[in-house]
This record gives structure tokens, sequence and C-alpha cells, in this order.
């Protein structure tokens, strides 16, 4: 088997969005992304140099090697990927919009090969010590079926008795679950991970409205022994160290081209950093927004950037605007 940096365990679809700014109504065809939240962070990490697996379900059909495809392209291992006859590719599309309209996102996912996903489906020869180093999952894949949530928690368990460590982003969607729903939800997931990433939106949703420092605290007493992780948006992003310590950094500025996918390419940063330098919060923290501004500029939803730009905007070497 392989050896990994990373593993993650979630849904990937299609995304259709018309082009420019026309409405769903208004388009004659669509352009076509390829989205999920660990999927985008495994191909994240993978840009950034990393050894990476993406665990998922989808259909045999033409549709599910287009996903599969893509990844791989990228440079994620697909190969443990569990393939399902007769099932259906989930898909969502994005219309987009300028204020005062809003954006908006329809889903069309329902019984999806992946969120049939089980725990049987999960590779044994994978699941063992020294085969990897960190597991990631999110909220999402916990919210679109009872049955993909018992495949998250049984891959937690074993990552966690192979020694590996667990990523968890929560990664709240109102079209999937409500607040309360996902924080009972959520909580084992929590309970079981080494690094938790919460947006302070996704704090409010989950457990009431308060201040980032005081939600960061708060985070860290329910979860002890864990590192949380907070993005603040245009406020950038904090974390709590073991001696409660607040680590603060600020937002990258960036031109906004593709917002989604944002999130998971900080943690894709923030995860390559933290890995390979001895778990350097700070450092993880600079790596994480640079990679979610370099996000920012690029079309779709997978953050495809060049390493030695992301380490030259961490290192304050970047040259924005300039043609190189």
């Amino acid at each position: 088997m392989k050896r990994f940096d990373v593993v993650t365990l979630g849904e990937s679809m299609l995304r259709l969005t018309p082009p420019g700014y026309l409405r769903i109504e208004q388009t004659r065809h669509f352009d076509i992304w390829v989205g999920g939240t660990e999927s985008n962070t495994a191909v994240g990490l993978a840009r950034l140099d990393n050894s990476v697996a993406w665990l998922s379900r989808l259909p045999a059909s033409p549709l599910g090697r287009y996903i599969s495809n893509r990844i791989a392209q990228y440079g994620v291992d697909v190969s443990q990927v569990a393939w399902a006859q007769d099932e259906r590719l989930g898909i969502y599309f994005h219309e987009k919009a300028v204020s005062p309209r809003a954006s908006e996102i329809i889903y069309d996912r329902r019984d999806s090969a992946m969120s049939r996903m089980q725990p049987a489906d999960l590779p044994d020869e994978l699941f063992q010590a020294g085969v990897a180093s960190l597991l990631h999952t999110t909220g999402i894949t916990l919210a679109i079926s009872d049955s993909a949530q018992a495949t998250a928690h049984a891959a937690m368990r074993q990552a966690q008795a192979a020694g590996w460590r667990i990523s968890f982003d929560s990664n709240y969607r109102s079209k999937l679950w409500s607040g309360a729903e996902a924080a009972q939800g959520c909580q084992l997931a929590m309970q079981l991970a080494d690094v938790i990433f919460c947006p302070l939106g996704d704090y409010g949703e989950l457990y009431g409205d308060a201040s980032a420092d005081t939600a960061l605290l708060d985070l860290a007493e329910r979860f002890p022994n864990t590192l949380i992780v907070m993005t603040l948006g245009a406020d950038g992003a904090i974390a709590s160290t073991a001696a409660g310590e607040i680590l603060r950094q600020a937002a990258i500025l960036a031109g906004e081209v593709g917002r989604i996918g944002g999130g998971d390419a900080f943690a894709a940063g923030f995860l390559h950093a933290w890995l390979r330098n001895n778990e350097d919060i700070a450092l993880a923290l600079k790596w994480g927004a640079a990679m979610s501004a370099m996000k920012y500029t690029i079309s779709g939803d997978l953050p495809l950037v060049d390493c030695e730009a992301v380490a030259a905007l961490v290192s304050g070497a970047a040259g924005g605007g300039l043609i190189r």
C-alpha cells in the first residue's frame, strides 16, 4: 500500500453554472465544474506536493468517471473509491450574482451514490499504521445521510486506531440540516478530531452568536486537547494553542474570481504547513490564509494553485498584478 500524507473522505459533485451572471432560467448552456469540500481540500494538498488519497462512492457511469478523472488529474489518488452500479451522481447549480441580488445554490444530490456509502465500503488495507498521517472529513459528509455519517465515524475510529491524526471541518450547510441538528450530529466527530476547523458563522449556527475570541475559547473548552482553528472571513483566522493562547492571522487581500472552495483551500494550506513544520500553528495559519487568497483568484471549486506562488505569498514576496 502506498503511503499518504493525508486521506480525505467525502462527496464530490458536478457543479453547473450559467456563464457570466445569467440566471438559470435565462441560460442556454452551463459551465461544468467538479466540486466537493473534501476533494477540493485533497486537490489543494496535492498541489502543495503532498501525497493524498480521496475516498468516496461514485456511480459506475460516465459521470462518475468524469469526477474521478478530474480529481486524479491533479495528483490525488482515487484508487480506493467505491463504485456503484445503477446509481446517481449528486449535482448542484450555482447562480452567480452581484449585490443586491444574492448568489444561489440549488442542490440535486438526494439519494446520490455517496449518500449510500456504508462502513463496509471503506478499504481495510488503507487504515493501517504508517499508511497515512491524517484523515480529513467534514460536516457535509455527516449531513447527507445516516449511512454516510456512520461511514465517516467508522473511518475516524479506524484512523485513530491506526495512529493517524484526524481533521474535521464543521462546514455547516443550512440546506442539509438545521444548526441544532448539526451541533448534535458533529459532536462525536469533533470529539474524535485532533484539529477542528470551524468558521465563526458556523459556530453561530451550531451554538449561538458570540465574539470570535469567546467562540474559540468555548470550542476549546468543549473539545479539550484539540486544536481549534476558526476562520473569520475578511477578518482572517484565529487558533487556540494548548496553553490557551489565541494566535491571529490577518486575511490576505485578494480579487474575487471564485469564492466557492475558499474554506477548503484554507484547510489544505493549514494542514500542509502544520504537518510539515512540527505543528507550527502560526505558520500553518499563514499558509491557510495564503491558500484561501489564491483560491479566490481561480474559477471553479478546485484550488489549482502553484506551490511556489503560495510559498511566495506566505513569505511576502508575491507580486500581485505582475506578469510573470
